[in-house]
């Protein structure tokens, strides 16, 4: 992040005399750069120190999209004790199964079953309640290109024509979702 910092110094020369007022102004005038380079330095610094640990941050939380742009995804460490990945398919011609939430409870009315997924490391994928668009407003959704790989913890999640699939290499527990089917397991 980059931060403007604006100083303003006032240097009022007392005396009539030229000499001394041009002295004077000499010596407001080094005083204004030092205050400037002063300002600076501190805004610099100011601003290097969040940027480190948005740096570390951004390890742990990664928003992306299938090319399609149909599917997004995005794995979360920063918010939960352990690695997560949510993923949600924007139209899709499959049907969930009532009860196939992670309580095994129906959805809530005004939500809708089956288009959200989730894993959490160490435990099992299941479908959860959709509310609202996943990550609206969080910005750009780099795509993962089919082929590639996004990684988090034990969590990973594949792009492939076919779909994208999550996986837990600590369990096996993954899920896979494209617009025509899903498996959980």
């Amino acid at each position: 992040m980059l931060g403007w910092v604006a100083t303003r110094t006032v240097c009022t020369c007392p005396n009539d005399d030229a000499n001394e007022a041009a002295h004077d102004e000499k010596e407001c005038s080094n005083k204004m750069k030092s205050t400037m380079i002063a300002a600076l330095s501190i805004a610099t610094a100011a601003t290097a120190l969040p940027l480190a640990a948005t740096a570390h941050a951004d390890n742990n939380y990664q928003q992306f999209a299938s090319p399609s742009g149909t599917i997004r995804c995005i794995l979360n460490a920063q918010d939960t004790p352990a690695p997560i990945v949510v993923c949600q398919i924007g139209d899709h011609t499959y049907v969930a199964p009532p009860g196939s939430t992670r309580d095994g409870g129906p959805c809530e009315p005004g939500t809708d079953l089956g288009r959200d997924f989730r894993l959490d490391q160490g435990k099992p994928a299941y479908f959860t309640c959709t509310y609202s668009a996943l990550g609206s407003g969080f910005g750009p959704w780099p795509t993962l290109d089919y082929g590639q790989t996004r990684s988090l913890g034990t969590i990973t999640c594949d792009s492939e024509p076919s779909g994208v699939t999550c996986t837990d290499s600590s369990t096996g527990h993954f899920f896979r979702v494209a617009s025509d089917s899903y498996q959980l397991g």
